[in-house]
């Protein structure tokens, strides 16, 4: 479903078969105001070369929605997010259909390169969308959705967001996006 005035980029399913493994860079710049780190990149966002790219993810809806971003973006106009002070990475670099393919190692590794990113970026913010990868990749088993106040990286502090994935039933849109708000008003602060 397509925006007017919206590329229209369908992969193919030999693209998206293609796509598995493949990795997809971060869109990062120093000193963000909120880092967000997706669990991994999707076949669809592999395919396509932008984050949360799948029809049905509610990132981009809830970004808007809680007032991070004056209009809902596209995912090919990711590259305008350090100019409202975001970034997007991911625990795990590599594309998969699912985020339960990824084993407990990669998330963990992935928390490594996490810290070593965060060190050299220094965003005041990392919100990490999906609890059960942020206690895997953090060593912690009863971290919940928000603020870590017991945790940071360095000076950056630590947010635990839900995953917008479409899988994710526990959460409305607009319930997602209250979370996203709550975020938004910390990092005001």
């Amino acid at each position: 479903m397509n925006r007017p005035g919206a590329p229209r980029v369908r992969p193919t399913r030999e693209d998206l078969l293609a796509a598995a493994g493949r990795l997809l860079p971060d869109v990062v710049a120093p000193g963000l105001d909120v880092l967000l780190c997706g669990i991994n990149p999707g076949l669809w966002s592999a395919a396509t070369g932008h984050h949360f790219a799948r029809p049905g993810n509610r990132f981009w809806p809830a970004l808007h929605l809680s007032g991070f971003t004056p209009r809902e973006l596209r995912p090919d106009e990711q590259e305008l997010l350090p100019g409202y002070g975001l970034g997007i990475t991911n625990l795990a670099a590599r594309a998969t259909a699912r985020a339960d393919e990824l084993t407990r190692d990669e998330l963990a590794e992935g928390g490594a390169i996490l810290h070593a990113k965060v060190a050299g970026l220094a965003p005041r913010w990392l919100a990490v969308l999906g609890v059960t990868a942020f206690r895997t990749a953090f060593g912690t088993q009863h971290a919940k959705v928000g603020p870590q106040e017991d945790a940071s990286l360095g000076a950056t502090r630590l947010w635990i967001l839900p995953n917008p994935s479409g899988l994710n039933a526990h959460y409305t849109l607009d319930a997602l996006a209250g979370e996203f708000a709550k975020l938004r008003a910390a990092a005001l602060r």
